[in-house]
């Protein structure tokens, strides 16, 4: 059988596909390579007008997901979609329920701004207006007009009290006595009991007279205040009108648009003449928890509380990389004030869904999950289409303390959730919910074919990131480099990995390497030494595993012949690094019932795939050698020195030449090794980390004296497009030293390991004589005979068996 061509186990990147000398003659993607139906995916979801479609992208980490959402929505986002500014104001007939004010972009730190003026100015002219003279003056002439009023009325009481003696004295305001006169001196007790019955009915009669006109008086005296009252309000009404009337209008027609705004000047402009006291007051409370709140000392009654604040008309975007319940809705501040919790609509803060609203908010799936009470708000907020600032304590305890309760902010926004598969399946198989709210997947791939457009095409991905991450340039060899190198992380030649952070990682490495080197360019050479340096920094484990064959405490052997012993391949990772390691299967015969032992399953370190695959070349074994007559030799099968647990069939081709081997006897050439998994039929599968195994066979045979020129390693056929190996190796076959084989068959591998032809069954099903399946034939037909001979010995000497 031939080897395996040097085109076969490497596909260069041929420099004629790639029509440019550096990346600074490319020009950088916009978009993200390769991700066709994500793109697809997202375009669908953000051109649909009604809810519910959310987007969920599927796949893993470093596929480039956010960069290529973020990209997508700054180059293809409807600019005309209107966003707005959010603020909160005083709600001031129910202080506990914050009024809502939706401006549009940019409006909402003016109207701050605006109200802020205002109220500055009025801080320092109303006690300025309202300690004038003239103030003073008609405030004091009202004052003293209704004292007079008052006084006149009283004095007319008390005339008539004293034509009677009696005297009237008025002590508080509404406490007043009526007492009997003995000349100029009040009436004592004893002197009041020495006057005679009439004089004494006399005076009662007269006081309950008198009573009876003062609570008259009283009354005009209460009706007389309220409308001293009610005229010093209009007083200060006109007055505070005189100051502040002419900028409230302002504001109005500078807001005439906004209904919303225009109510509130108005609630404003009543609410000043109810609430003097907090500008005539020198208020320190007020100043200390301005002070406490880290907000400008101001009547806060009148402070604008902008939630949102837009600088342009730009429609959202918003990474949320911490949601947590505050972080994503929002929250309600307090201040402690001289040992009381304070909190008012002034100290309402935005949520990450505040700032998307009106545009994209991205996050991560696991994250979102991860966090308490989030992801039942999240899909509250979604079907009600509106953001209710709770604040977590509340509906964490059952605690009924005072706070305050603002107007939901009405929400249109659409979500980009990002997670993995399994995530994925896990919402949809046990939240209803979820597929009626997140009802597009962008599945993100994580390869792409490979030809000479798609090279070019990622040529250009390499050259975007080159200029996002601002690396040095790359030459056409550098870039035909990282191209083979993605094709290797692909694990086959027609396809490249998009793996887009691992691309990155590499380009950043290779940049660090040339600008060591002073060069100007990223070359190959470079690229070369990034993959040599990030090779060694995580080959610990693997240098030890090599170690352990160089001094030969693990037994491999790469020459010579033996029965019953063949050169296995496997695959280990250590933490993202993966290397290849021979092992030995061997296998023994003994007489017995055609039942092939699995000592590995026995001992419970095979898993069920390596179970799997032995019960299939039993069934290869008995449907070879025992269709008609039973087979006598059974065999048994381990994995040597191996002390873990053992999964996967890739060696079950092994483990049947092994058999074979031991079967016929003939012995089996060490200076090959072999991979892959066989089916009923014999045919050979294809398995996976086929690039790991073959260099793993091929440091082993260096390392066990150097190469031989013999050795080499027997693949499954279906994994040649698997392979790009390493340029050592690819040296190694080119000057004869090394060799790959493909087999498609059973049959194939049998004749190359045990330098026989397997043979190939006649009508009768016999097998040629010198071939491999014809000396088992033989041997197994010998015991069967033998087997026959003694059964007819025994029923001769008992003839009582007749």
């Amino acid at each position: 059988m031939k080897s395996l061509s040097l085109h076969q186990l490497y596909k260069a990147c041929v420099l004629k596909d790639l029509p440019f000398k550096t990346t600074k003659q490319l020009e950088p993607l916009a978009e993200i390579v390769g991700q066709n139906r994500a793109q697809e995916a997202v375009r669908f979801a953000l051109a649909m007008p009604h809810g519910g479609y959310n987007v969920y992208a599927v796949g893993r980490n470093g596929l480039g997901k956010r960069t290529m959402m973020l990209r997508y929505l700054e180059h293809h986002v409807d600019t005309d979609q209107q966003s707005h500014d959010w603020c909160y104001v005083a709600n001031f007939e129910e202080p506990r329920i914050p009024k809502l004010l939706q401006l549009p972009a940019g409006k909402g730190t003016q109207l701050k701004q605006d109200m802020e003026k205002l109220m500055s100015r009025l801080v320092k002219v109303i006690p300025q207006t309202f300690d004038s003279d003239s103030f003073l003056e008609r405030s004091e002439q009202l004052k003293n007009e209704y004292g007079k009023k008052q006084e006149d009325e009283l004095e007319k009481v008390a005339a008539q009290a004293r034509r009677k003696k009696v005297s009237l004295t008025v002590t508080t305001p509404g406490g007043y006595r009526l007492v009997a006169m003995n000349g100029d001196e009040p009436h004592t007790a004893e002197s009041f009991q020495a006057l005679s019955d009439e004089q004494r009915d006399k005076f009662e009669d007269a006081i309950n007279r008198l009573e009876k006109k003062l609570r008259q008086a009283l009354r005009k005296l209460a009706d007389w205040e309220q409308e001293y009252a009610d005229k010093q309000q209009a007083l200060n009404q006109e007055t505070l009108e005189g100051i502040s009337g002419h900028q409230i209008d302002e504001l109005i027609e500078k807001y005439k648009d906004l209904p919303d705004v225009v109510a509130y000047f108005e609630a404003v402009r009543a609410d000043l003449v109810e609430n003097l006291e907090i500008f005539l007051d020198d208020n320190e409370e007020q100043a200390a928890i301005a002070y406490a709140s880290l907000d400008k000392k101001m009547p806060r009654r009148y402070l604008v509380n902008v939630l949102v604040h837009q600088k342009t008309n730009e429609v959202p975007m918003v990474v949320e990389d911490n949601p947590t319940y505050h972080n994503l809705f929002g929250y309600v501040e307090n201040v402690t004030y001289k040992g009381t919790v304070f909190t008012d609509f002034s100290l309402i803060r935005p949520g990450s869904l505040h700032r998307a609203n009106g545009g994209y908010l991205l996050m991560d799936a696991i994250k979102v999950l991860e966090q308490p009470f989030v992801w039942d708000g999240l899909k509250r907020a979604l079907r009600s289409k509106s953001i209710q600032i709770n604040s977590l304590e509340r509906e964490l305890t059952l605690s009924g303390t005072i706070s305050i309760e603002p107007e939901s902010v009405p929400l249109d926004v659409k979500i980009v959730l990002f997670g993995d598969r399994e995530t994925w399946m896990l919402l949809q198989e046990y939240d209803s919910e979820f597929a009626e709210l997140f009802r597009v997947t962008a599945d993100f791939e994580n390869e792409m074919y490979r030809s000479d457009d798609s090279q070019l095409l990622y040529a250009k991905f390499i050259a975007s990131l080159v200029s996002e991450k601002k690396l040095l340039h790359c030459s056409n060899k550098a870039v035909a480099r990282v191209i083979e190198h993605s094709a290797r992380m692909a694990e086959h030649q027609d396809r490249l990995s998009l793996h887009a952070a691992d691309i990155a990682n590499l380009l950043r490495e290779s940049d660090f390497w040339a600008r060591q080197a002073g060069a100007k360019l990223i070359q190959d050479l470079h690229v070369e030494r990034a993959l040599e340096s990030a090779k060694y920094r995580s080959s610990r484990i693997r240098d030890q595993f090599y170690d352990s064959i160089r001094d030969g405490t693990t037994l491999v052997t790469t020459t010579g012949k033996c029965v019953g012993q063949v050169n296995a391949l496997s695959v280990l990772s250590t933490g993202g690094f993966e290397f290849g390691l021979s092992n030995r299967v061997t296998a023994t015969c003994y007489y017995g019932d055609g039942a092939v032992m699995d000592i590995e399953r026995d001992v419970k370190l095979g898993g069920n795939l390596h179970s799997k695959g032995v019960m299939i070349l039993s069934s290869w074994l008995a449907s070879h050698f025992a269709v008609n007559d039973p087979m006598h030799l059974s065999a048994s099968l381990t994995f040597e020195q191996n002390y873990g647990e053992v999964d996967g069939d890739s060696a079950s081709l092994a483990e049947l030449c092994a058999l074979i081997s031991s079967l016929s006897g003939i012995p089996v050439r060490q200076d090959l090794a072999i991979t892959g998994s066989v089916n009923q039929f014999g045919e050979v599968q294809p398995i996976g980390g086929v690039n790991e195994k073959v260099e793993g066979f091929f440091t082993t045979c260096q390392l066990k004296g150097g190469l031989s020129g013999t050795q080499g390693v027997i693949v499954p056929a279906t994994n040649v497009q698997n392979l790009m190996l390493d340029s050592e190796l690819v040296q190694a076959v080119r000057g004869g030293q090394f060799a790959v084989y493909a087999v498609a068959r059973v049959e194939e591998a049998i004749t190359l390991l045990l330098g026989k032809p397997a043979g190939k069954a006649d009508d009768k099903g016999r097998y040629p004589k010198q071939s491999v399946f014809g000396i088992i034939q033989q041997r197994l037909e010998k015991m069967r005979e033998h087997e026959r001979q003694e059964h007819a010995r025994d029923d001769h000497k008992d003839p009582s068996i007749h």
